[in-house]
């Protein structure tokens, strides 16, 4: 069944079928046994970055999606898949459908390097790189030529690592994940066979946890390369700091000690410190990537409040491919909805959008592309505690009588927009896991949104 409830009762849409947008709607769901919750997403498919962004070799992080089919499964929850808000149906119609409207729609954006020579062939986001290797649809045609001896990587985040595990892997490793075919062919023929992962601060700003960490030291056949200058100043630091500061800054130090004095493998990575992006340097062609040049800096102020300051320096590196993992942002969605375009998050209050009565927000676009699944899902939790506040307090009038997801529905079939109902989403699942079976994968994905409908609808 499509369509939502209509008798009495809150009606509350949520817009994006991620985990801030499934996160809200458990909460929501178990508050009151007489709300009904309706959750639009652009795509066919739910889940948003748990399918599209989790690494393939982290099957464990997706087993949340369990918890999301349970929500999505429950009586008064109803999911519309391939419904573009903004596009297909505005804000302010939901709005008015709905007694409150939850924007977690996400961070679907790149954040610019800004510098000159971004443009260029062999210069990828980590955001594009990543859905690429996981099947989302808008990246099916990136075709990165990994043809390079050496890939740099702008950013030490958690994705930076997931990118550099991917690019120095052994293939096997990856031949039972549920990573794209196209993607498993490209990396069995590439030439990678250095990844320098670099950032604008030091080692004890380092923004990716210790797990990746160690994975990336663990990787077979590949040595780390760090530069022990890097960490000779910070060992009077340690005693001050908090303990998974301190675990991780000990395993980069013990990880210098141990590689200089081991035998040559056959890859490396490492770090590169106190270093930004001043210019992506063209090869002799003027059209493709051969080195970037990069500001040497120094830091003033200690701990996580350090702030990186250019020294005038500047070092070239050699690389056949630079992929930006300086962080997703968020877009505008409606022109009703207030936005800051600095911060590029919707502006809020615990959640409530300001100046806009009966519009909440969780997720990246409430706080920003930061944490991790655990994270969004407090943060949600928050959105929907002020929204039910704001139910029983009478700041949302619940005395009217909403039409919710009939409404709407009505208005896209006028619009000949078809949504896609859960169980119709549950009919792609089963054919991905049948052709990923065929393989000896969990599941081979559909790359293209027409046969995600025509498997649908069918």
């Amino acid at each position: 069944m499509l369509s939502s409830a209509s008798g009495p009762g809150p009606k509350v849409c949520i817009v994006g079928g991620g985990p801030a947008g499934f996160y809200t709607a458990q909460h929501l769901l178990k508050a009151r046994d007489d709300m009904v919750v309706d959750v639009y997403e652009r795509l066919p498919v739910p889940f948003g970055l748990v399918r599209f962004g989790v690494a393939p070799d982290h099957p464990e992080v997706k087993n949340v999606i369990n918890t999301f089919t349970q929500t999505a499964q429950h009586e008064r929850c109803y999911f519309y898949g391939n419904v573009n808000v903004g596009t297909d149906v505005s804000v302010e119609e939901l709005r008015k459908a709905y007694h409150a409207v939850v924007l977690s729609y996400g961070a679907e954006a790149n954040r610019s390097m800004r510098v000159s020579g971004e443009g260029l062939a062999g210069v990828f986001s980590a955001r594009d790189f990543v859905g690429w290797y996981n099947g989302l649809p808008s990246n099916k045609e990136l075709q990165p030529h990994l043809n390079c001896e050496t890939v740099v990587i702008l950013g030490q985040g958690n994705v930076a690592l997931d990118v550099a595990r991917i690019l120095l892997s052994p293939l096997d490793l990856y031949l039972f994940t549920d990573i794209t075919q196209h993607a498993l062919d490209t990396l069995a023929a590439s030439r990678v066979r250095r990844v320098l992962i670099v950032g604008r601060r030091g080692p004890l700003q380092i923004a990716c946890t210790i797990k990746e960490v160690r994975e990336m030291i663990n990787l077979p056949d590949t040595a780390a390369d760090m530069l022990p200058a890097d960490f000779e100043s910070i060992s009077e630091a340690l005693k001050d700091l908090p303990r998974p500061r301190k675990r991780l800054t000990e395993l980069m130090m013990k990880t210098v000690k141990t590689e200089s004095g081991q035998h040559k493998a056959n890859k490396s990575w490492g770090f590169r410190f106190l270093r930004s992006p001043l210019e992506v340097l063209p090869g002799p062609d003027g059209k493709r990537v051969a080195g970037i040049r990069l500001a040497v800096n120094k830091l003033e102020g200690s701990g996580e409040d350090a702030k990186a300051v250019p020294t005038g320096q500047t070092e070239d590196l050699e690389c056949g491919m630079v992929i930006s993992s300086i962080g997703y942002k968020s877009l505008p969605i409606d022109p009703c909805v207030p936005f800051d375009p600095r911060s590029a998050i919707v502006p809020n209050n615990m959640g409530r959008v300001k100046d806009t009565a009966g519009l909440y927000c969780s997720g990246w676009v409430k706080r920003g592309p930061t944490g991790v699944i655990a994270t969004t899902m407090n943060d949600s939790f928050d959105t929907a505690r002020m929204l039910l506040k704001d139910m029983d307090s009478g700041m949302l009038n619940l005395s009217v009588n909403k039409p919710g997801g009939q409404e709407i529905t009505a208005l896209l079939k006028e619009r000949g927009v078809r949504a896609v109902s859960f169980p119709e989403w549950e009919k792609i699942n089963l054919e991905e896991v049948r052709r990923g079976t065929a393989v000896g994968k969990p599941r081979e994905k559909f790359l293209d949104v027409k046969d995600m409908l025509a498997v649908a609808w069918s």
